[in-house]
């Protein structure tokens, strides 16, 4: 069948054979004398249809044979290149490149102009076609090959500070049963080990040399122009999403499963958290940002294949980033976890509008729909982990003991030292915590101003405020309810004097005070002085009953009565002294305030006891001077033990 087809199909030359072979026999026919009129006039009409169709027929031979001609000297460009596959154009010359690409278009216009010729879709005209689909096949995949290389060639790395997470200083640490935690404050600890190497400053960078920006664009027309945009676009794409993996690499990003995360330790979940805060600023803000401009600058001209390329490019470092916040989101709510959740639920909020640009189409609207979901998850777990913060002390009391020596409870140190670093995050608590819905708004734009919020409220009108106000009444009433723990009557008045005053001290030194406000701090300070009474009360009242004459003359008591009495007093002062000295007021000026404050009491009713009964005994039955007692007065409330059965020496 195909050798009766290729015998049988008409070609240029058969078709001048057929016309000449017609001429001939028509001169026969005009040299017969038996010819009629019309026969003659028959002959002469076809003797000029054929004439037309010879010069048709010529014609189609001339452009086959500029066809072939045009044709030819572009196989030649585009092969002369295939043997030489380790040089690549672009890198040769301008010149080179330009003739590749008129080469190419050559092809596009001679396939064009060939398609529109009506003639048979078999013989030479089909063979040439092939010829030009097939170069043009050829030269395509060349320019994929240039594409790549150029794209790797020129691929240009971010700047140093945006390479690597470094976090300085140890790590904080938070126990949930409260009693972990040292002096130094949470929020200085927080200041030290924020990313430290973060800056404000992100701008957009040429992730391509902008030298080569003009040759990709005229690869990426020539093959848009050719249909081959798809080929085009799947191998940018590749390239791009290759660049941006070893990025990742660059920056430490690791794939976690959502189990992986709910598994991990807090230390570790910590720092991972932190890194992930930065590495969303750095790849949205930076990377995704050029690589944006990047698609644009190629193939902008090519309507929504830009915002599908970058999609394409984006969309799988997007989940990775968005599956780490999801499985947080998921975990528990426990208080060591709320300032990192706070921090992402910043981060977020802070690149929401980022976001929105960068993927603004149709397209990217998942994305845009997850990151938001996001926010919310963790906006909501946030929130709700921060109004528990509270229940959390009320149950952490389980301990039948009392806290030794009377000092400032770790629970204490830890709860103001957190509430104080929660200020630091007053607009976004206020925001989450008020009753509009988080749908509502734009975080982004709530979230804007900050300058001087701290100056501009009153604490009562804040929601903020007003949960700090309830997380330190119960914090008062867990330590209430500790004070009663201890036998001594004198020693939960200590306790509290100085726990309260420590509560006083980081209000009054943060920015706690403008949630608090000065009556808050007044009515505390009053607390204080108020236990410190009623330690003098509870500790020296029976020590002063046995310095009194209750209105009696001295001479009423005997000798004996007065040694007893000093006698009394000694052991009374030396049970308080080896009971006290081992109490613990940590803040120098509150111990020595009540120092200085029982001393007054005390030993102007010493030195009155002790004139009033010198006429009566002798030195030696006196154990304590005024001196010596108020010497010991200013060893009470250190926090060491100590005894005076060694430190009198017996006058003789």
């Amino acid at each position: 069948m195909g050798d009766y087809q290729s015998s049988s199909t008409p070609t240029h030359e058969g078709e001048q054979h057929l016309i000449a072979a017609a001429r001939h026999i028509m001169q026969a026919l005009r040299s017969s004398s038996f010819l009629t009129d019309d026969l003659r006039k028959t002959l002469s009409d076809l003797e000029s249809h054929l004439s037309a169709i010879a010069a048709i027929t010529e014609s189609k031979t001339e452009e086959f044979s500029e066809f072939e001609k045009r044709l030819k000297s572009a196989e030649e460009e585009v092969f002369g290149w295939e043997p030489n596959d380790q040089i690549m154009i672009w890198d040769s010359g301008p010149v080179e490149a330009s003739n590749y690409l008129k080469s190419i278009d050559e092809i596009q216009t001679l396939i064009q102009n060939f398609t529109s010729l009506s003639v048979d879709e078999y013989g030479k005209h089909k063979e040439l076609l092939y010829r030009a689909d097939s170069v043009l096949q050829l030269a395509m995949s060349r320019l994929e090959e240039e594409l790549i290389h150029i794209l790797v060639r020129y691929e240009q790395y971010l700047e140093p500070e945006y390479m690597s997470f470094r976090l300085s200083g140890a790590d904080i640490v938070y126990d949930e049963s409260f009693v972990s935690v040292e002096e130094e404050s949470i929020e200085e600890a927080y200041q030290r080990n924020r990313y430290t190497n973060e800056s404000d400053d992100y701008y957009v960078v040429d992730l391509v040399q902008p030298l080569a920006i003009p040759h990709l664009k005229s690869i990426a027309k020539a093959m848009f122009a050719s249909n081959y945009g798809y080929e085009f676009c799947q191998s940018f794409i590749n390239t791009r999403k290759y660049a941006l993996d070893k990025y990742l690499v660059v920056l430490g990003v690791q794939i976690f499963s959502i189990e992986d995360v709910l598994k991990m330790e807090w230390t570790s979940l910590n720092l991972e958290i932190k890194k992930w805060s930065w590495i969303m600023k750095i790849i949205i803000r930076v990377y995704l940002a050029s690589e944006k401009r990047l698609c644009e600058q190629i193939l902008m001209e090519f309507g929504y294949v830009s915002s599908f390329c970058f999609l394409d490019i984006s969309k799988a470092t997007m989940a990775c980033l968005l599956n780490f916040g999801e499985a947080i989101a998921m975990g528990s709510r426990r208080p060591e976890k709320l300032f990192s959740l706070l921090d992402m639920y910043e981060v977020l909020a802070d690149l929401l509008l980022d976001i929105d640009a960068l993927f603004m189409e149709e397209t990217g609207s998942i994305i845009r729909i997850e990151f938001h979901e996001l926010m919310k998850s963790l906006g909501n777990l946030a929130k709700t982990t921060f109004l528990e913060f509270g229940n959390a002390i009320a149950t952490s009391n389980t301990s039948s003991n009392p806290f030794s020596g009377g000092g400032i409870h770790p629970l204490t140190r830890y709860v103001m030292n957190y509430i104080k670093t929660l200020t630091e995050y007053s607009r976004t608590l206020n925001f989450l915590l008020n009753d509009q819905c988080i749908e509502d708004s734009n975080p982004a734009l709530e979230l804007e101003d900050r300058q001087g919020i701290e100056d501009s409220f009153s604490s009562t009108f804040y929601p903020t405020a007003h949960h700090l106000l309830s997380i330190t009444s119960t914090l008062k009433s867990s330590l209430d309810s500790r004070s009663k723990l201890y036998k001594d009557a004198a020693l939960p008045h200590v306790f509290l004097m100085n726990n309260i005053h420590y509560m006083v001290q980081k209000v009054n030194s943060s920015k706690l005070m403008f949630f608090f406000g000065d009556e808050w701090i007044r009515e505390h300070i009053a607390e204080v002085r108020q236990h410190a009474t009623s330690y003098e009360r509870a500790t020296w009242s029976s020590v002063h009953s046995l310095l009194r004459d209750d209105n009696q003359r001295s001479h009423s008591f005997s000798k004996a009565s007065f040694r007893e009495r000093c006698r009394a007093f000694s052991i009374a002062f030396e049970e308080v002294y080896k009971s006290q000295t081992g109490w613990s007021i940590p803040d120098l000026e509150l111990r020595e305030g009540l120092q200085i404050s029982t001393a007054q009491n005390v030993i102007q009713a010493y030195r009155t006891f002790v004139g009033r009964i010198s006429g009566h005994i002798s030195d030696k039955d006196i154990k304590y001077t005024v001196d010596d007692l108020e010497k010991y007065i200013f060893h009470l409330f250190e926090g060491s033990p100590r005894s005076l059965h060694h430190a009198f020496i017996r006058r003789r």
